[in-house]
């Protein structure tokens, strides 16, 4: 069933704006962090995934899992969905994943069926990253793809924005961003 439109909740941290003639790595993630703004503002967790082939965007995402009731919904799940669609083929080959943290063991292993050619995250995740994070899916020795990896780009801009929105739906009763009902402040940890 399909839900009213999200509520827009307001995101403290602005959208980045690059030159559209130097379209390099950086430029790119900087697309993955605006749709991760994005997702803040509608009550998802902000990480945002751009796919690009031959210097152009062929999938834009971010996550929908909350609003869609689908926990499939990541960035990188819809991203690859999308640029599959966009091409007339499952097979990536030659595309870049840009997403904004490492991706989880899901999308991971779409980025590998996918057969992406480069995946390139923001922040590592050692507690549920799967290329290199947590684990490596990737290095598997039966695995038949192994996309190119690289980390780091945007890492400060990207790591704040989670920590700032994870910050903030802690710091909540509702643990949605707004007061609780008596607005008073959440209680004490142990």
């Amino acid at each position: 069933m399909s839900q009213p439109p999200a509520p827009r909740l307001d995101c403290p941290f602005p959208k980045l704006h690059l030159s559209q003639l130097y379209r390099d790595d950086r430029f790119f993630m900087s697309l993955a962090y605006n749709h991760a703004v994005d997702a803040w503002r509608e009550d998802e967790v902000p990480i945002g995934a751009i796919i690009e082939c031959g210097g152009e965007v062929i999938g834009a995402a971010h996550n929908q899992v909350e609003h869609s009731d689908d926990p499939t919904a990541h960035a990188e799940i819809l991203a690859i969905t999308q640029a599959a669609r966009a091409i007339g083929d499952w097979r990536l080959e030659g595309a870049t994943l840009y997403v904004t943290k490492e991706p989880c063991p899901m999308c991971s292993g779409a980025t590998i069926m996918s057969r992406l050619k480069r995946v390139v995250f923001a922040v590592p995740d050692p507690k549920m990253g799967c290329l290199g994070g947590a684990t490596d899916l990737a290095a598997l020795p039966r695995v038949n793809h192994r996309p190119v990896r690289e980390n780091g780009i945007l890492e400060t801009e990207c790591r704040e924005l989670l920590q700032a929105y994870f910050r903030l739906k802690r710091a909540t009763p509702t643990g949605g961003g707004e007061p609780g009902p008596s607005g008073a402040a959440p209680a004490p940890e142990p």
